[in-house]
């Protein structure tokens, strides 16, 4: 039996592992936490129980398919709850809740900008074609060859997925109105970078916001990592938790072995195959020589990032009514905060910033008469000076905007905070430059100009995840694993 053995345990290391079992491989995952998930973690404290990391389900059909695969289905190991309003956009003067239904969110725009419904329609006709090509066809490219995209259906098509427009031509050649703009844009903020940057294919991302629907898994999102988990179990792959990868063994131009560290003694696992499901550029630096590194550190700092977070978790001793499950505060200038992260990076100066509330769907977890609040502020990525007091600082910025705007004293109410911040994405998840959400989408870097899912040096050494094709988010991190497991079985069957 052929042994894998793969270093990480999120959503993409997880995807690989059941992948490779499922085709009678031995795999064995190494993982540094204690629990699986890598930033999908959840923790407990004071009652509350916490996501650590991601906090938007959306494309469920995408979640539906990877358990089918296995002969499953969602439903046996998490249930979904259709959020409505999807979600809640603070603006300077008022809110706005964006309905779950289509034709609701038709009055909304006709009402906000005259003509714009129909003008909606063609927009979310236009954004679904993007969503069926670019799901079923594009994200499954391993992007190790042009010769992947010599394909007839995306030949004729390639006009209408508008690669080579930006997203920000792309939603003004429909609506003006700069809350509709903002709200069309607002989802490629989770593909890392500027609307200008972004090709206007992500336009699918806004059919998977609108037309495909927010959901939430009911006891968190944390739900989806124990369902994989609980799946790669009984396909019989074997997890060691609390081992850090120390080094991948080369002979011969192959990864032969994995040294870990156990609770202060060092472990040997023999491999056929290696897959970093870790940071990328850590397994790269960290793990291998020199000589058999990919990548100069040139060329790594030169990739634009997605942006890291400053993070805080925080229990309330009181009910919020009117609060929403999702809130996001587009109260101060949209443009000059994207420009703090990407165009010249430094703390911002006015953050917008997201609440996710999932006590006010989710019983299970604040206790009774409690809130759970989960506060997010985008930031550039390798930023020094990421102190308590800078944080605290930052806190105490936004809790004035958001008491402000909902009406909310909640200062005296805090019975439980937590941060979280760049340091902590380098300290327990080896990040990039403490990056949250890894390689920013951007046209040059996409499909085959992304770090190969392959070692150009190490001959079965493989990567899986956010840094590598397809990209950033939770739906592609398990495509990417499933990617990755397929391209080993072929290359496998080719070399026997």
């Amino acid at each position: 039996m052929k042994k894998a053995v793969i270093i990480g345990s999120g959503f993409s290391g997880l995807s690989a592992a059941s992948f490779l079992a499922k085709a009678g491989w031995q795999v064995t995952v190494i993982e540094k936490q204690s629990l699986p998930g890598g930033r999908a973690r959840q923790f407990s404290a004071e009652g509350f129980t916490f996501d650590m990391g991601p906090s938007w389900y959306w494309m469920p059909d995408i979640f539906e398919r990877y358990f089918n695969c296995f002969g499953k289905k969602v439903a046996d190991y998490y249930q979904l709850q259709r959020l409505d309003p999807s979600y809640r956009i603070y603006w300077p003067e008022g809110f706005t809740d964006i309905p779950a239904g289509y034709e609701e969110l038709k009055e909304l725009f006709e009402k906000t900008e005259k003509g714009a419904a129909a003008k909606l329609d063609q927009f979310m006709s236009e954004a679904a074609y993007k969503y069926e090509v670019g799901i079923n066809k594009l994200v499954h490219k391993p992007g190790r060859s042009l010769t992947e995209f010599i394909d007839m259906d995306l030949a004729r098509g390639v006009l209408k997925l508008d690669v080579f427009t930006s997203m920000k031509k792309h939603v003004r050649k429909f609506f003006s109105h700069p809350k509709l703009v903002q709200l069309l844009e607002f989802p490629v903020l989770f593909l890392g970078a500027l609307p200008e940057k972004i090709p206007a294919l992500y336009s699918l991302m806004n059919y998977a916001d609108i037309k495909l629907g927010t959901w939430y898994p009911q006891g968190g999102m944390y739900k989806i990592v124990e369902g994989m988990y609980r799946l790669a179990t009984e396909l019989g792959v074997q997890f060691r938790f609390e081992e850090e990868a120390l080094g991948i063994n080369i002979k011969n131009g192959k990864a032969e072995s994995v040294t870990t560290m156990h609770r202060g003694a060092q472990q040997l696992y023999e491999a056929d195959v290696v897959i970093g499901a870790a940071d990328y550029h850590f397994v790269e630096t960290k793990l291998l020589p020199e000589g058999q590194r990919s990548y100069s550190e040139n060329y790594w700092n030169k990739r634009i990032m997605a942006p890291s977070c400053l993070l805080y978790y925080v229990g309330v001793n009181k009910k919020l009514p009117g609060l929403t499950h999702h809130s996001l505060f587009f109260d101060v200038d949209f443009d000059r905060h994207g420009k703090e992260i990407y165009d010249e990076p430094q703390w911002p100066s006015a953050p917008l910033f997201y609440v996710s509330a999932t006590s006010v769907t989710d019983d299970s977890v604040s206790p009774a008469g409690n809130e759970n609040l989960f506060f997010l502020i985008p930031v550039a990525t390798g930023l020094q000076g990421d102190t308590e007091e800078l944080r605290e600082r930052y806190f105490d910025k936004m809790l004035t905007r958001f008491e402000a705007h909902t009406g909310h004293n909640i200062l005296e109410n805090i019975v439980y905070k937590r941060t979280y911040a760049v340091s902590d994405f380098v300290d327990d998840y080896n990040a990039f430059k403490g990056n949250a959400y890894g390689l920013a989408n951007t046209l040059m870097q996409t499909a085959i100009l992304k770090p190969s899912l392959k070692s150009k040096k190490v001959g079965n050494l493989f990567y899986t995840g956010q840094l590598t094709v397809p990209g950033p988010g939770v739906p592609p991190s398990l495509i990417s694993g499933e990617v990755v497991a397929k391209e080993i079985i072929k290359e496998l069957n080719l070399n026997t």
